[in-house]
């Protein structure tokens, strides 16, 4: 009876336990629903403030449809790793937004009405499957009004700035109306009409780039007040501003608009703009003063920088070879910031006779490099440029300082005004004066503004009456990543590059790194010995007096078989150093799994059983102190 009654109490036990389990699974469902921890090292299930705002404002429900085919990319397994990577974060966005983003996961197969579906909607498949089956991985949303927004093909290179990707593109179908920049430029960027010839002359191709994406509007030097409505204003070339609107551009960033600022000390197409460009004698430099003292930035606009590294190839005057010219500069890998978003992805910017920025120290301010110089840099003053008859003329005497000098920067934060006592005498301010920036404010500030003109980035031309473009450096997306990243939501701006969520087996890969090393060297020596064996064939053959025979010699044969045999020495011990690595691998593998199912299981374990007996002391304690 007593192992009859001990068994029912035990069955009874476990009964109740597993009812137990199963209800604190339901109750922590629907308690926890929503609530999540993220252990990664690098946060990376985590979303930036900005993107979290971003998602929680949306004022109209957006569709998200991500195409990622399943199938089609077994072959492709990184791939899919980093498509996991993409829908869970999509869901994650999804899941913050109140109900607001709409997530569907679309698996096309081959021609399908979801394969039509994501061709109408602007995707575009890669043939990466076996027998170059097409692979859809994009993402294409939709908001009530029907506008839409696309990312084509995630490209897994690009994947730090996923997550700003794709706020952007919430941001965008949240925000559908074209942005509105002004355009305040002394060199003819718009085109116009051109005093010289009497007809008029084409937009520069940034010129016809920026009206494709955003309404621009035109700003003149006399203006006294800059247009309503703005999201962000492009400066190129400021000389001879009217002091309010100087005043206007100060308090347009204070009150949290976003500038494009282009200076130069020495514009090489400001003869382009015409008679009134001449306006200060042949001084082809331009300033913002005081407004780039005030906003914490450095600048000398009697000074260019030459990079002897990068200088770039030109006509040689003296007629012969192409030369280097100091004061061109094509900066790409080395020189542009990839943690930001404006420069990351781009190759090559190139620059002529450009300036250089430095930070002023400012409380609550913030400089970022975004393009810089190599170390191979120096200032020159800009008269000397004038002087120098040829490239080989300005080379004469340069010395680079090991420096590193910044062409471009973003500047943010709490901008001080360069009018702290109010407007200008004269000027008549048409809304409360700020003395300090209301809100973060976001400028970004480029020492030249030749990289602007068609020479420096594209090829262009006229094919059956249609102009045609073709950029050969990224000078053009350059500028339009700027404005479409400070024409966005300031919680759009503030989010930056993140780190990759791929962990490579650092000890996996050192081990292939070692045995690749031993290969390499055994290899070159295997070649060694081809090459030696065929001169001695080669010596033998010439020796013969029988030079039409096909039939080797006894001596000629012994030294190819002695050869063969050799060859099949190294081959034995290549597969021997390929058996050793993998059998290390297999080890170290075996290990993690080891630590995995057993040891870590373990350590839990006796951690739970100390723990255990230390309750019972402690409860053994309490009784024998009450007794």
């Amino acid at each position: 009876m007593g192992i009859l009654r001990s068994r029912g109490i035990g069955a009874a036990t476990f009964v109740v336990l597993a009812v137990l389990f199963v209800g604190l699974t339901i109750f922590c469902n629907q308690a926890l629903r929503g609530a999540r921890l993220d252990l990664t090292e690098n946060r990376l299930y985590t979303l930036a403030p900005g993107t979290e705002r971003l998602v929680r404002s949306l004022q109209e429900p957006v569709t998200l449809r991500f195409y990622f085919s399943q199938q089609a990319s077994v072959a492709v397994p990184q791939l899919r790793a980093y498509a996991t990577r993409v829908r869970e974060l999509l869901e994650e966005l999804a899941a913050r937004s109140a109900g607001r983003i709409r997530l569907q996961v679309i698996d096309p197969q081959p021609y399908s009405d979801d394969e039509d579906r994501a061709t109408e909607l602007g995707l575009k498949s890669v043939p990466l499957g076996a027998g170059n089956e097409p692979v859809w991985f994009g993402l294409a949303g939709s908001n009530s009004t029907d506008g839409r927004s696309v990312i084509e093909f995630f490209q897994p290179d690009k994947e730090e700035f996923l997550e700003y990707d794709l706020a952007r593109l919430i941001h965008e179908l949240g925000a559908p109306s074209r942005k509105v920049v002004g355009l305040l430029s002394t060199l003819p960027i718009a085109g116009g009409f051109d005093p010289a010839s009497g007809a008029m002359r084409p937009p520069w191709i940034i010129g016809a780039q920026l009206r494709e994406l955003f309404d621009v509007k035109n700003v003149a030097t006399d203006a006294t007040a800059l247009p309503a409505g703005l999201d962000a204003l492009l400066i190129v070339q400021p000389k001879g501003l009217a002091p309010a609107l100087s005043y206007a551009i100060d308090q347009f960033l204070m009150a949290g608009g976003r500038v494009l600022l282009c200076v130069d000390p020495d514009a090489q197409l400001e003869s382009a703009a015409g008679p009134a460009a001449a306006f200060a004698g042949n001084d082809r430099s331009s300033t913002f003063e005081p407004m780039l003292a005030a906003w914490g930035i450095a600048y000398n606009p009697r000074e260019a920088v030459g990079d002897l590294e990068h200088a770039l190839l030109v006509g040689n005057p003296a007629g012969g070879q192409p030369v280097r010219h100091l004061g061109f500069a094509g900066l790409g890998e080395g020189s542009l910031a990839k943690s930001d978003v404006i420069t990351a992805a781009l190759g090559t910017i190139n620059f002529a006779t450009p300036g250089a920025l430095e930070p002023r120290p400012l409380q609550g301010v913030t400089f970022e490099p975004l393009i810089t110089t190599g170390t191979e840099a120096a200032p020159i003053p800009v008269e000397r440029l004038a002087l120098a008859a040829t490239p080989d003329a300005l080379r004469q005497g340069f010395k680079p300082t090991g420096r590193r000098y910044v062409i471009a920067a973003r500047i943010s934060g709490a901008l001080p005004s360069a009018y702290p006592s109010g407007p200008p005498t004269g000027v008549a301010a048409s809304a409360p004066h700020l003395a300090r920036a209301a809100q973060p404010a976001n400028l970004v500030v480029v020492a030249d503004t030749d990289f602007l003109a068609d020479m420096l980035w594209v090829r262009s031309g006229n094919l059956y009456g249609q102009r045609y473009a073709e950029p050969w450096a990224n000078n053009g997306d350059f500028v339009l990543n700027a404005l479409d990243n400070l024409t966005g939501s300031a919680d759009l701006i503030g989010i930056r590059g993140r780190p990759t969520f791929s962990r490579p087996f650092t000890r996996v890969e050192r081990l292939r790194a070692q045995a690749d090393e031993r290969l390499r060297g055994q290899e070159t020596e295997l070649e060694k010995q081809l090459a030696e064996t065929e001169r001695k064939l080669g010596e033998l053959q010439n020796r013969r007096e029988d030079r039409q025979s096909l039939v080797l010699s006894p001596e000629q044969q012994r030294e190819l078989e002695r050869f063969q045999q050799e060859k099949l020495r190294v081959r034995k011990e290549l597969r021997a150093v390929r058996h050793g690595l993998d059998e290390q691998i297999e080890r170290l593998g075996t290990t993690l799994k080891l630590l995995n199912v057993v040891a870590m299981p373990l350590v839990l374990s006796i951690a739970a059983l100390v723990l255990t007996l230390l309750a019972r002391r402690r409860r053994r304690a309490r009784v024998a102190a009450a007794g």
